[in-house]
């Protein structure tokens, strides 16, 4: 019932009392706090399980930034996609400044291994500037190549609409590591979708998704 009920909630868009209530008609008797405490307990443990059947991203990033309220302020999401829509990696950030960006860079490499070869960029100047700078602090970025358009950045824009639609029901957040966690849940969700996971070796052709989940916990 615990997967069933984070799952939902960061596949659907559903606030936590959405989630009461569809319970109570299952017969199960919960508070909003108890899921609440679910999602955040149990969503880290989640990525980290799923992270081991992880596909790498493709070598052409799309890079964007959107918004989200913490505590009633506006804050920054870094996300990057690959040609295909593919999630290469997000972070959220109080400040869209060149050391966000750098930051987010550092991770989506750590998480990827591999620097991409082309990185497409809106026309911010600071993203910019940090994808300038890597460069000169790794080997690894100095052969990518940057470049601007507004057409194929398109693609991560629509992307964005996913996360933007599953976080309006939830009304913003408290602090800034509930939403990270819940960020991340959302975007796991995301890319299980997407099909970014590879789960050949546990045999589940045609299964569920209560025992696709269960057996990847069980892994």
């Amino acid at each position: 019932m615990i997967i069933l009920c984070v799952r939902w909630y960061f596949s659907y868009k559903l606030s936590f009392r959405d989630l009461v209530e569809m319970m109570g008609e299952r017969g199960l008797r919960l508070s909003h706090t108890t899921i609440m405490r679910w999602v955040q307990r149990y969503a880290p443990e989640f990525e980290k399980r799923w992270t081991r059947f992880a596909c790498k991203g493709g070598p052409s990033w799309r890079v964007d930034e959107t918004y989200l309220k913490v505590r009633g302020k506006w804050v920054y999401l870094y996300r990057a996609v690959d040609r295909d829509g593919n999630t290469i990696y997000f972070r959220l950030s109080p400040t869209r400044d060149v050391a966000a960006a750098k930051a987010f860079f550092r991770k989506a490499l750590r998480t990827q291994q591999r620097a991409p070869v082309s990185i497409t960029l809106d026309g911010y100047a600071a993203s910019r500037r940090a994808v300038r700078k890597m460069a000169g602090e790794d080997e690894a970025w100095k052969h990518t190549k940057l470049r601007s358009s507004k057409y194929l950045n398109n693609l991560i824009e629509q992307d964005h609409r996913g996360i933007e639609s599953t976080t309006g029901p939830m009304l913003g957040f408290k602090n800034s590591d509930c939403a990270s966690t819940t960020i991340a849940g959302i975007e796991l969700l995301r890319r299980i979708r997407k099909g970014q996971f590879a789960l050949g070796r546990l045999y589940l052709k045609n299964q569920t998704a209560p025992a696709i989940w269960n057996a990847v916990l069980a892994a």
